[in-house]
């Protein structure tokens, strides 16, 4: 895997630090299309796709855009059980640097179990007990030393799957600490973190539509895209107007809001294999495009880029995927690419 080989000096940011879920989940095949009931029994199968979470998602990419010289702290827990452990060689192996993530003893890492109907719909059940939700401030205090080290030369993450006050504690020492600060929540705790004023302390939310929604106050299900991303840009600059913000819409794309206008990239077109993990690809390829000193539209082609390329993977990691396959991809689809952004894949 080529890693972005670009001098590191030339960074904006010479550090990603982040917390959020790390675990894996497995995906069941069900039989019929029609919807499972509450006593139910069906037959169906376990299919080769493999499961991870948000935290592991977005920094993998990170780091293998990146090369394992640049340092990328992930902030979490892992139990010391066979998929913990694997879990942690994997993200060591990329080039992470573990030193805060935990395995904790009897604990049980964080795990889905993803069920789906034939006509590609379904749903998931998460364990609610898992090592992850423990997570909470004094885990996260440690890493202030690499906040220190770094001021005002990092990027720290927020992502779901721990805690809201984990997260807030990690946003606030990335606040105090002048680092550039990424945040995305989940529809459900999205408003109790705009009414935490977790917000204020973020410089780039990255959510999809249905998140857009909740903090519009809209329906995804009712309401025309582009009127929920101009209502929930509209709510979000009330909390933070300096905020960047970052909607996707699987095939319809991604809106981003820079401070001034609001644009829109088209998704490509290519063979998907699964969707999922797809917009935590796009957020890290912001992150990435932002540490490289794109300007945020030129951070929104590099995202876009990695979005597509996660998708032909049916695994919610795409580990064939670095700067030559999103090379390839450009070569290949119509997309009329910034220079800047095709120089950072060709060096």
């Amino acid at each position: 895997m080529k890693a972005l080989t670009m001098d590191l000096r030339s960074c904006r940011y010479k550090v990603v630090i982040g917390t959020g879920g790390i675990g894996t989940g497995q995906f069941f095949l069900l039989s019929g299309d029609h919807t499972l009931g509450r006593e139910e029994s069906r037959s169906g199968h376990f299919i080769d796709r493999k499961d991870y979470c948000k935290l592991h998602i977005i920094t993998h990419y990170i780091q293998a855009l990146l090369g394992p010289r640049f340092p990328v702290f992930p902030i979490g827990k892992v139990g010391d059980d066979q998929i913990g452990r694997s879990l942690f060689e994997e993200m060591r192996q990329i080039g992470m640097d573990m030193k805060y993530v935990e395995r904790t003893p009897g604990g049980q890492t964080l795990f889905s179990f993803c069920f789906i109907y034939p006509d590609g719909s379904g749903g998931n059940m998460t364990t609610d007990d898992s090592v992850s939700a423990q997570v909470d401030p004094a885990f996260i205090f440690p890493a202030e030393q690499e906040f220190i080290r770094y001021a005002g030369q990092g990027v720290v993450l927020a992502a779901p799957e721990v805690p809201l006050e984990a997260r807030h504690h990690l946003l606030t020492m990335a606040t105090e600490h002048n680092f550039f600060r990424a945040a995305s929540f989940t529809s459900e705790e999205l408003r109790e973190a705009m009414e935490a004023g977790m917000l204020r302390k973020v410089d780039l939310l990255s959510i999809n539509l249905d998140e857009a929604a909740a903090a519009a106050g809209k329906s995804a299900e009712h309401d025309a895209p582009l009127s929920i991303v101009e209502a929930a840009v509209e709510a979000l600059r009330e909390m933070n107007p300096e905020m960047l913000v970052s909607i996707t819409h699987g095939k319809e794309g991604s809106w981003t809001w820079d401070g001034m206008s609001l644009h829109h990239e088209a998704a490509l077109t290519v063979p998907i294999e699964s969707t999922a993990g797809a917009g935590d690809a796009f957020l890290a390829g912001l992150i990435v495009g932002i540490i490289a000193a794109l300007s945020f539209p030129e951070a929104q082609q590099l995202a876009t880029l990695v979005g597509s390329v996660s998708v032909t993977s049916p695994h919610t990691i795409n580990k064939n995927l670095d700067r030559q396959s999103l090379l390839n991809l450009v070569k290949q689809s119509d997309m009329e690419i910034n220079q800047k952004v095709y120089n950072l894949l060709e060096e």
